[in-house]
Order: C-alpha cells, then sequence, then structure tokens
C-alpha cells in the first residue's frame, strides 16, 4: 500500500511545481516583444525609393487602470515611425481603462490608422473555466457593457478610421490602401455581405481586417483577393508548450497559425500575440506579449 505521507508528499510537489509554474507566467506578462516580418507585396516604383512600406499590428491591448509599463511600451512604439498602425481590438479589460487605452496608444494615433473591436470592447471579461478554455469551448460573454462607444468617437477623432463592416480607401506614404474590415467573428458578429468584393484593383496593398481568426471570414477575404489579413483574439495561444506552440486558439484556426506569419491560400495571414490577457486571467506561459511591425517591399 502507498503511504500516506507519500501521498501527501507527491500533493506537495505539484502545488509547488503548480504555483511556479503560475509565477513564471504572471512575470512574463511586461516581457513584451516587437515582431518584425517582411513581405515583398508592392510592385516595382511603388515605394519611389523607399526601403518599405510599414505597418504596425497593435491587438488585445485589454487595459486595466495602473499598467504603466504596458502604457510605456505601447507609447514608445511610435519611435519605429510607422506608415502604418492597424489595431484589431479587445483593447479594454475594465470600465475604467479607456483613458490608460488612450494614453498607451495617444503618439500612434496621430499617425494613418485603422481599427476593428473585438468582443471584450463591447463588454467586461468575465470569472471563467480554466479548463473549459483548454477544451475549446466558446464562452458566454458576460453582457456588461463598456465605453467603447467613447474610446471610438477619441480613435475617429484622432484621424483612425472604423473599418468596421466597411471599405475604405485612402493613400499614405505615397501607397494606394485598400482596406476592408468586418465586426468579431467571435461571437457572429461579422457580415461579410457588407463589404463582399475584390478590393479596388487600382490599389498598391490590400488589407483585411478582423479581431478573430475564424477561417469562414478568412476564406472569403482571400476568394476576393486580398493579399494580408491581419488579427487577434488568439493570444498566441496565452498558454503554450516551448516555442510559442499553441495548445488551443479560441477559434477554429489551425494551432500553428495561432500566432505569426503564414500564408493563407493566395493570402498572407498575421496573427498578433497580442498584448494583455483578461484581467481574471493574468498569465502567459511560453508566449510573451508583442505587437507586430511588418515590412512591406516591393517584390523582386
Amino acid at each position: 500500500m502507498v503511504k500516506f505521507s507519500s501521498i501527501l508528499g507527491a500533493a506537495a510537489a505539484m502545488g509547488i511545481a503548480g504555483a511556479a509554474t503560475i509565477a513564471y507566467g504572471v512575470s512574463e506578462l511586461n516581457k513584451f516583444q516587437l515582431k518584425t516580418y517582411e513581405l515583398p507585396l508592392l510592385q516595382t516604383g511603388t515605394l519611389r525609393g523607399k526601403d518599405a512600406f510599414t505597418i504596425l499590428h497593435v491587438s488585445d491591448l485589454h487595459m486595466i487602470p495602473g499598467q504603466d509599463t504596458k502604457i510605456a511600451w505601447v507609447s514608445a512604439l511610435d519611435a519605429l515611425d510607422p506608415d502604418l498602425v492597424i489595431n484589431t481590438g479587445d483593447n479594454l479589460s475594465d470600465e475604467r481603462a479607456v483613458p490608460d487605452v488612450l494614453r498607451a496608444l495617444g503618439p500612434l494615433l496621430n499617425r494613418p490608422g485603422a481599427f476593428v473591436f473585438g468582443t471584450n470592447d463591447y463588454w467586461a471579461p468575465q470569472m471563467v473555466n480554466p479548463f473549459k478554455y483548454l477544451t475549446g469551448s466558446k464562452r458566454e460573454p458576460s453582457y456588461v457593457d463598456l465605453p467603447w462607444k467613447g474610446m471610438r468617437a477619441a480613435f475617429i477623432e484622432h484621424g483612425w478610421q472604423d473599418a468596421t463592416h466597411k471599405r475604405i480607401e485612402f493613400q499614405t506614404s505615397g501607397v494606394r490602401l485598400a482596406l476592408a474590415g468586418v465586426d468579431d467573428p467571435h461571437h457572429d458578429f461579422d457580415d461579410y455581405s457588407l463589404v463582399a468584393g475584390a478590393p479596388n484593383e487600382d490599389a498598391d496593398l490590400s488589407i483585411a481586417l478582423l479581431h478573430a481568426p475564424y477561417r469562414r471570414t478568412l476564406d472569403q477575404f482571400e476568394t476576393d483577393g486580398y493579399q494580408l489579413a491581419l488579427a487577434g483574439h488568439t493570444h498566441g495561444g496565452q498558454i503554450c508548450l516551448p516555442g510559442e506552440r499553441a495548445i488551443v486558439t479560441n477559434a477554429d484556426i489551425d494551432r500553428e497559425r495561432a500566432s505569426g506569419l503564414h500564408r493563407y491560400g493566395s493570402m498572407w495571414l498575421e496573427v498578433t500575440n497580442g498584448l494583455g490577457t483578461s484581467k481574471f486571467a493574468p498569465v502567459r506561459i511560453f508566449c510573451r506579449p508583442s505587437a507586430t511591425l511588418i515590412r512591406v517591399t516591393e517584390s523582386k
């Protein structure tokens, strides 16, 4: 028979290991990273001698008041001098967090930008069973309203464009852009019929925006001929195996494309790890928070 003392010893060891894992996961929350990729998508001569057209992609801030380290790190991204800023949602994790979101994004709001929102911009987070997350089950929202309308108004006042269910065309840094976005597919808010169709053939670069990378929406963007899709939501898996190997995606995208830059048929797809977590799940394991800088160059 197994001795009772052996059982207690094993339980204690498991408890210590669990506590150490959680402590490690919490310690990773402020170890922000910038991921950089290069994509040769532009026709020769588009850049007129410039090296690249740069896109800064930020997502999933999940801001709560007092996250000064995150605010400082995100604000400092302005030094990258991006030509375009894209925000794919889930900026909030607290009803009082809008001022801190605006502090973090402040310098970037003065640059050309576009955004779509995620469910956690609209509704507050809530306590969830972590095992339900790990099984891939979709969680019911809290339906507690967040002040997203004021945040949206501030974004627009500064010059960012709301791409939610819109097709947007403009030129910046000499590059003609065709953007289209949908509302969050995670809770079926997306209505692709509102943006359906090929992007303007006169555009130099076409970009699709969505918060959660669901295949039904990505398939439609890819079929219509968009060159690049940008998404967040997955947190890169948040709790991963070594090497940022996602266990779950919280969407129906495959785990191999839960973060990073990958082909999606004829389109490129970049899914960012995001910069925060729900305040009820403040842990990251083998999956540090990040933003992305995409250098779009001329094709050889």
